[in-house]
């Protein structure tokens, strides 16, 4: 038996036990995916474990790496809330209720208002970049909330996890873009 064989076993042991409890793969990642919205959009889900363990309870056979993917891919966003931090629908925390987003302004800044009232941001700087980091897992919601906004003097933005760059071309336009986001910021937080 070669090597590759011998893995290829190996892979298959670990699924049978699964395979033999009644457990199925749940169909295709679309539909795993779909499953994982409707958790999300339905219960309160704090942890990629927690995923996890409600995908598994539906007969979804998966890793913390598959659901860790999956929160990527779908844009889910962790968010503090009063009974801690929870994953969310990107579009939960778009456009206000009553308002579709097709009608939304091409520059408003309604929903980054929206996103800074629910998510606590601080602001760093390194020469002609502004660091803004959030919540875990926030940074790519509130990076394109600004990409939308009328904030329109950064060169672009970059975003990781929880913390985001913010690049300009020279200083008079980052401090003029601050001034407005920090105003933006503040009627979000007066508004709460």
């Amino acid at each position: 038996m070669t090597a590759m064989q011998g893995r290829a076993s190996a892979m298959t042991r670990s699924i049978s036990p699964a395979a033999s409890v009644g457990i199925t793969t749940g169909g295709s990642k679309p539909e795993r995916q779909r499953a994982i919205r409707a958790l999300v959009a339905t219960e309160t889900i704090g942890s990629q474990q927690e995923l996890a363990d409600r995908l598994i309870a539906r007969g979804f056979v998966v890793t913390q790496a598959t659901v860790s993917r999956d929160i990527g891919e779908l844009g889910l966003v962790k968010v503090p809330r009063a009974d801690g931090h929870v994953y969310v629908l990107p579009e939960t925390l778009a456009p206000a209720p009553g308002r579709p987003a097709a009608s939304a302004p091409a520059r408003s800044d309604e929903r980054l208002r929206r996103i800074l009232a629910d998510i606590p941001v601080t602001i760093g700087r390194s020469g002609l970049i502004l660091l803004v980091t959030g919540s875990p897992g926030t940074a790519s919601v509130i990076a394109q909330a600004i990409d939308e906004s009328s904030l329109t003097e950064q060169e672009g933005t970059l975003a990781g996890d929880n913390t985001l760059l913010v690049l300009f071309a020279d200083e008079a336009r980052l401090l003029a873009w601050r001034e407005r986001f920090d105003d933006i910021r503040t009627t979000a937080l007066e508004a709460r």
